[in-house]
């Protein structure tokens, strides 16, 4: 038990050691800046999605980035059939991760995001369905909040 508890404070330390790094890297960085600015965003969001996307400009609509962060319906329809079937499966796992449990922290603190929420529920959506709705909708706000700030 005590090499365990050794290894959890040499890992600990090597976090604090990778964080202090990562926010000396990026203090100056304007998207890392105007990401921190955003409701429900801190830094070790703000530095993945500065990872995994980089320039938001290199997308020409909030819908593409969308698509590329993985939170866009995937389309399982055939013939008269219509259906839904999850979430795209074309993103960074950890970029989708990321913004999932974004939009579950902007449902927990911000009214625009519980309302929406609320309201898919109330239509009879999974919880699930509801958090993925939310994270698309945020990431497309954030493509024009971010494309806006760059110019």
């Amino acid at each position: 038990m005590e090499r365990h508890l050794e290894e959890l404070r040499r890992v600990a330390d090597a976090l604090k050691h990778v964080e202090k790094r990562l926010h000396e890297a990026t203090a100056k960085d304007p998207v890392v800046v105007t990401l921190q600015e955003q409701p429900g965003i801190g830094p070790v969001t703000s530095w993945t999605l500065r990872a995994e996307i980089g320039r938001f400009e290199r997308f020409r609509t909030g819908k593409q980035l969308a698509r590329f962060c993985g939170t866009s319906p995937r389309n399982a329809s055939s013939g008269e059939r219509v259906a839904d079937a999850g979430l795209i499966r074309a993103a960074s796992p950890t970029l989708r991760a990321t913004i999932i449990e974004t939009a579950h922290r902007l449902i927990r603190t911000q009214a625009t995001w519980a309302q929406m929420a609320a309201r898919l529920r109330a239509r009879g959506k999974p919880k699930c369905v509801a958090v993925a709705a939310v994270a698309n909708r945020w990431v497309r706000k954030l493509y024009h909040q971010m494309v806006q700030q760059a110019a």
